[in-house]
């Protein structure tokens, strides 16, 4: 009998994330197209991990219940290889999890922010375990043995995990992920009831398909070295490198809808990211408070601040903003001659109150701000008025007393 020597047919990757893709489609409503993406080279990045140095986190995050973030895990799960759910579970039985001899685990963790969540505390182990579990060569040190006959063992923590909870998440986590803000269905988003008796089946036939098509691009995945979208550097750059390089496998137009979905996502976290109050003051000093200005006294500082309705200074742990709290938030950054930013005299007509000094700012706006509206990074500081003396801080000051409803761009005019 002649062997069949027919060779096998060579699997179309972006065909098959095409599947995937509406496969999700399916269950799950996304609060933009770019989370489609993101989620879909997600679950294929898993069944390639061993050839990348990190592995972002997934995390599905909604202000309600009810958005369908468990529902997108449970998806996630049909997709993924070894996939292990939970909504408790110890750092160190995480740890052995992952040193089983069963293979790297995906690890579905759902109701999160009840671990991470502000009436809970801070579970650092756990923490610890998503953190250096992001790259290949994180793990922990632990003691191992019976009574004193103890040894030491490093246990790995390195595996494919994906959140979904409630509010926000620790800094530490966030800035390790690919973030979906999801969000209530609205009456005309449907989707079609999820059964798993059916659709565990449907889930599972992919799944083996991404695993068969990942053991086709192991080696060029391995050593890809993906090109990042203007401006994508650093940890965001770590986040998407794997995502971007399973793209470029898959071919078709995946690798150009990964990089859109890289640059709207990674933007997205930013402008969504609450955890940096520093930036934040930062960003509304200098677009809403100096405006242009040399300098300003704390006291017309803190007016401008409190007088904004969608900002956050009204309201820092029950207590408005205030001179002390603002010099400690500000003296975490330093100056172009790298000292700490701290209140300095203001020379004025009535007398020397404390204020701050826009070239004492500079480097941390250029540093830590996103561009102005319609500008460049540099062109917020390049083009500065000088006021001239001490007459014209003076009068911004007395404008404040007397008109406070102003416009905080007024607070720069001269007498």
């Amino acid at each position: 009998m002649t062997p069949n020597t027919t060779p096998t047919p060579a699997i179309d990757g972006a065909a098959l994330l095409d599947e995937v893709e509406a496969f999700h489609r399916k269950f799950n409503v996304f609060p933009r197209e770019a989370a489609y993406v993101a989620v879909v080279l997600w679950d294929a990045h898993a069944h390639l991990i061993d050839c990348f140095e990190t592995t972002p986190r997934i995390a599905f995050l909604s202000p309600e219940p009810g958005s369908g973030k468990s529902r997108a895990l449970e998806i996630v799960e049909l997709l993924t290889p070894r996939p292990v759910s939970t909504v408790s579970a110890s750092a160190n039985a995480l740890y052995r999890l992952v040193d089983s001899a069963e293979g790297l685990p995906t690890v579905l963790f759902d109701e999160v922010d009840t671990i991470f969540g502000p009436k809970a505390g801070a579970d650092e182990a756990l923490r610890g375990f998503l953190n250096a579990g992001y790259r290949r060569i994180g793990g922990a040190l632990r003691c191992v043995g019976d009574g004193s006959n103890q040894n030491a063992q490093v246990f790995g923590s390195y595996c494919a995990v994906a959140m979904a909870g409630l509010g926000s998440l620790p800094d530490t986590v966030l800035t390790r992920s690919v973030i979906i803000r999801m969000r209530k269905r609205a009456p005309n988003e449907k989707v079609e009831p999820y059964r798993q008796r059916i659709h565990e089946k449907q889930g599972h036939v992919l799944r083996d398909q991404l695993a068969k098509w990942a053991d086709t691009v192991r080696d060029r995945v391995a050593n890809a070295w993906p090109e990042m979208p203007e401006g994508i550097t650093d940890r965001p750059a770590d986040v998407w490198e794997p995502l971007l390089a399973v793209a470029d496998a898959a071919g078709g137009t995946w690798p150009t809808r990964a990089r859109a979905a890289c640059l709207e996502l990674v933007h997205a976290a930013h402008d969504n990211d609450e955890a940096s109050l520093g930036v934040r003051l930062l960003t509304d000093l200098r677009d809403k408070v100096f405006c242009g200005a040399d300098r300003m006294p704390t006291a017309a500082i803190l007016e401008c601040l409190l007088r904004m309705d969608d900002a956050p200074w009204g309201d820092l742990d029950d207590k408005p903003i205030n001179s002390r709290t603002l010099a400690k938030m500000l003296g975490q950054y330093v100056t172009l001659a790298n000292k700490p930013i701290k209140p300095r005299g203001i020379r004025t007509a009535s007398g020397f109150p404390k204020g701050y000094y826009a070239e004492d700012l500079t480097d941390a706006w250029t540093r830590y701000c996103p561009p102005p509206p319609g500008e460049s990074a540099t062109s917020a500081t390049s083009a500065t008025p000088q006021v001239s003396g001490g007459e014209s801080v003076a009068d911004t000051a007395t404008t404040i007393r007397h008109t406070p409803t102003e416009s905080a761009t007024q607070l720069t005019t001269t007498g």
